[in-house]
Order: C-alpha cells, then structure tokens, then sequence
C-alpha cells in the first residue's frame, strides 16, 4: 500500500512518447483523526485567514483509495457511490492536472459522522491515490484548496500532530509526533455532517480565546517532550469547554471513570458522536489501566473500542 506526503514544489510528469501521463499503481491511504486533542478560536488578529483551529490526534485507521484511469474523460466514478464528496475531488483534480478521469474505488475503516475525519481521510487518500497513479508530486496548497470548497479539513494531509485551520484549510504549525497513546472510545449514536455542524458555530469571547491560545501554546510543548499528562489535561479542558456549545451526554460519566482509573483524561469528537479515555501506552501499569477503564466505560456502553495513536510518518 503506497502513501505520499504532498511535500513542497510540484515536479514534471513522467509521460510517455505520445505526452500521456504513464500510469502507476494507485493504492493510496490517509489516517483518521480521534475527534481533536483541542478545538477552538484564536484572537481575530493573531492568525492569517479565519481563526477557527484545531490540534489534530491521529489514529491507526485508515481511508484507502484505488484510482483506475480511462482515457478520454474527466468523469470520475465513485466505489461507493454515496462517496460524492471524493468524487468531486477526484474530478476537480484530474482537471487541475490535465489528466484523465476513471474509476475511484474506496474503502475505510473510519464510521462517517461520527468525528473521525472520515470525509478528509477518504479525500486525502483519494488526491495521493490520483497523484500516485500518474506520478504527480501535488502541492499541498492545490489539495487544500479543493478541500476547503467541499468542506472544512482535519489536517491528516500532514504527518504527525499539526495545528490547522479546518474553515481555512490552512497548516498553522507543526507540533510533532503523538506518544503512544491508546483512546477507549464510545459512541453516543447518530451522525454530525461537517458542514451543517460548522454553519451553526457562533463567535466566542475575548477571554475565551485567550484561553484556547494558552492551550495551543502548552499543546506545542507537552507534544514536544512526549508530555502525556499535560496532554490529557488539555484534551479533557477542550472537551469541557466545549459542552457549553455541543454538550455530549455522556461526558460527565466518562470524567469520572477516567479520574477513577487514574486515566489521563478525556478526549472527544468536537464535531462528532464519539468520547474517549486517554491512556498513556508506555506506562508500565497500561495493561491493568486498560483492563480497568474497560470495566468502568462497559456500563455507559457495552461495546467500547480502543484505538492507538499514530506515532510516526504516515
């Protein structure tokens, strides 16, 4: 399975005699995103562009892509055909490159609507998969820009941990590499469409977004040192900050569970269904840890699921 990082300049296309792009093998994945580390508003004047970011926390799920040319169209169709949104994209970038439409085929190991970067994964995977297919190198901007025009990205287009503006589609920083971590996640049921979700944010206060910045600047330390505890502190602050705008029921019962099992914290999916208790995967006590919080999240809901935190280059 082959997967690219967009890394700077674009270079030539290798073409054959008659000028058509040679094709490649065109496997290509994306991770996921557990909800965000942390999601808020900076202060208007303190970013370029819109002020809306958040810190991503990658997971080991993945949106896989496999893009199959045909000569002679700019269509592309979509396996799955309800994947509407890669579709758009592949077309749109098919064209941007001067290349030829084709089947898209795609699966994912992500639920949709529930706040782990489904819909970015699947378009991410579909760019690097097309990119890939003719031996592209693609800018980054050029795939953000045809993201922000479907909707507001997770930032997995980049490795590691990043701070993004997901309106913007736009990098701030990058923050480094998560320590392994492992998230017990529930799902509170339903679904949240990205846009909708996003159209509906209203502003915060001055004094609020003093604080969101305070966060991110600890989010760049505790990141940089492997800070687990201070990680888990700033993801349960987000979490809490955020019942006031889209309250999950269930938060208050996974706080006491994590403070009962001397978890780290609490992280959830800002703009998704899911909750989960952060534990730090190195710690000598992580088998018993596990075990327990596993015990005390079974009564909230009976079919929790443990993910790991991507810890290197994707």
């Amino acid at each position: 399975m082959y997967y690219q990082t967009f890394d700077g300049a674009d270079a030539a296309h290798i073409t054959d005699e008659d000028g058509q792009p040679r094709v490649h093998s065109s496997d290509a994945l994306c991770c996921g995103t557990f909800g965000e580390l942390l999601q808020g508003q900076l202060a208007v004047d303190s970013v370029p562009r819109d002020p809306h970011f958040l810190v991503t926390m990658p997971i080991a799920l993945f949106a896989r892509a496999h893009f199959m040319p045909i000569a002679g169209t700019q269509c592309v169709t979509v396996c799955p055909p309800h994947k509407i949104k890669a579709k758009r994209l592949a077309e749109n970038l098919v064209v941007a490159l001067g290349a030829s439409g084709g089947f898209l085929f795609l699966e994912s190991e992500l639920p949709e609507g529930k706040g782990l970067a489904s819909s970015s994964a699947d378009l991410v995977a579909t760019a690097r998969s097309i990119a890939c297919c003719f031996r592209r190198r693609v800018r980054t901007s050029l795939i953000e820009k045809l993201m922000a025009e479907i909707e507001p990205s997770d930032g997995v287009m980049y490795p590691g941990v990043v701070a993004y503006q997901q309106r913007a589609c736009g990098l701030l920083s990058f923050l480094g590499q998560m320590p392994p971590l492992a998230i017990v996640g529930i799902d509170e049921g339903g679904t949240v469409e990205t846009v909708d979700y996003d159209q509906r944010r209203g502003e915060i206060s001055a004094g609020r977004r003093a604080e969101y910045h305070q966060l991110l600047h600890c989010a760049r330390i505790a990141i940089s040192r492997g800070d687990t505890a201070t990680i888990g502190r700033i993801a349960t602050t987000s979490a809490l900050l955020h019942q006031e705008r889209a309250p999950k029921e269930h938060l208050n019962s996974m706080l006491k569970a994590s403070e009962s099992t001397g978890a780290l914290g609490v992280i959830v999916a800002h703009s998704g269904t899911m909750i989960g208790i952060l534990l730090d995967r190195m710690a000598a006590d992580f088998p018993q840890k596990l075990r327990s919080v596993l015990a005390h999240v079974s009564p909230i809901d009976n079919s929790p699921k443990v993910y790991l935190t991507m810890t290197g280059s994707r």
